[in-house]
């Protein structure tokens, strides 16, 4: 099986930035420590890239996206012939319908 580039998309970026320095307030060891497993989920859809379930919502799964839990947080990504292209982490309490918006 031949491995895909995993690539985060500039919206992917934002939302780690964003999750990173939430939780970089209360403890920069612990934001260091969720960033690594982020990294390293994501990281394996390079070897498997359809380990990440459809999500439940009809329509992401139309459009390919499928998604990776990693503790409270939903990455959602699509599979492209030679890439995966990580599309948008958001904590899973929020609703993600706002993806259907976004490319």
């Amino acid at each position: 099986m031949k491995r895909r580039r995993v690539v985060y998309l500039p919206s992917a970026q934002r939302d780690l930035l964003e999750a990173f320095e939430y939780v970089r307030k209360d403890s920069p060891a612990a934001a260091a420590t969720w960033l690594q497993r982020i990294d390293k989920a994501l990281g394996r859809l390079a070897s498997f890239p359809l380990s990440g379930p459809l999500p439940k919502d009809r329509r992401l799964a139309a459009r390919g996206y499928r998604m990776v839990v990693i503790d409270e947080h939903l990455a959602f990504y699509i599979m492209r012939s030679r890439s995966v292209e990580v599309r948008r982490i958001v904590h899973g309490r929020r609703r993600y319908e706002f993806l259907l918006g976004s490319t």
